[in-house]
């Protein structure tokens, strides 16, 4: 019986140590065929420039064609239930800003993914601050201008969103709390189409994430009267906060990577990796700076972690808003 234990505990050690070589193996393999980078919103929004950018950077690190995929609709809903159901091989990856993330748990009633449970968090891939942009025909200037415009007219500005319950969408709803005015929000499918809808005139309003404004904003199609960032943007440091007009109104745009529940520790640590020193090389962070993104990175832990405030947060806002679950 001794001899039969030897024999199994030494086939044992050797069955773990081939499992360990195998992992490990696959690991500094990793990838051996392209990755989809599955970008959960239309074209020209803050999401899409940021995952782009992240998608050449990868590319080029991994030697592996990075091929980003916008899968837009129902805000984002669509993009991260594709991702959740996707094989977990960490060859199907998402990015995604906090809409999909940790928003709908609280005005949906049924979504086809549960954030906490299917996916494995990888990093932050980058922050930007969202504007205030109106069209040049709206006659404001200044924050106080249009809550004045807007007092005056009850109902008749029209602002423009990324989608029902998306970060665009409750910054306009926490603005109307707490600047008590009645403005009518108009949802699309993404902040690119929101774009496009305020440069054709179709509503007046819109905060929109720097990546999708400032383009516009220097062409003189779009006019920038504030961020609604905390401190003053680093990218436009003339332009005055919501915050330093109307106090508690703060919005930021984050774009999170994410893979499948189920991909290996060490898959999501070697991406992890790749995507930190891809956004801290000097030229992916001016890129990204370029397009009006800050270069943010975190570790999966930490991004887990971020998520589960943010989700707690906006849950606030929503309560506060009124808004109920569809």
């Amino acid at each position: 019986m001794r001899m039969i234990g030897r024999v199994a505990a030494s086939v044992l050690r050797f069955v773990l140590a081939a499992s360990v070589d195998d992992v490990l193996a696959n690991v500094e393999a990793f990838p051996v065929k392209p990755i989809r980078l599955i970008i959960a919103s239309a074209p020209q929004g803050g999401t899409d420039t940021t995952g782009r950018i992240i998608a050449t950077a990868l590319t080029e690190s991994l030697g592996q064609q990075v091929i980003p995929e916008n899968r837009a609709g129902a805000g984002g809903q669509i993009a991260t239930g594709f991702v959740a159901k996707a094989p977990p091989d960490g060859y199907t990856l998402l990015i995604s800003a906090g809409q999909s993330l940790v928003v709908h748990p609280h005005t949906y009633l049924k979504l086809p993914y549960d954030v906490a449970r299917d996916f494995a968090p990888i990093s932050l891939a980058g922050a930007s601050d969202y504007a205030c942009a109106v069209h040049p025909s709206l006659p404001v200037r200044t924050v106080k201008d249009l809550v004045a415009l807007a007092r005056a007219k009850p109902g008749q500005i029209l602002f423009s969103s990324s989608g029902n319950s998306s970060i665009p969408h409750l910054g306009g709803e926490l603005f109307k709390l707490i600047a008590k005015v009645d403005m009518l929000h108009v949802p699309y499918k993404g902040g690119g189409p929101a774009a496009i809808a305020i440069l054709s005139g179709e509503v007046s309003l819109m905060l929109g994430s720097l990546p999708t404004v400032i383009p516009h904003a220097n062409t003189g199609k779009l006019r920038l009267i504030a961020t609604a960032s905390e401190k003053r943007s680093k990218a436009l440091p003339d332009l005055p906060t919501v915050n330093e007009t109307l106090p508690g109104i703060v919005v930021t745009a984050w774009y999170a990577m994410l893979a499948p529940a189920g991909t290996t520790k060490e898959i999501v640590g070697k991406l992890n990796a790749e995507i930190v020193k891809a956004v801290r090389s000097p030229k992916v962070s001016q890129i990204l700076v370029n397009s009006g993104s800050e270069p943010v990175t975190t570790t999966p832990e930490e991004l887990r972690a971020f998520l589960t405030a943010e989700t707690a947060k906006w849950g606030q806002v929503v309560k506060a808003a009124g808004l109920k679950r569809e």
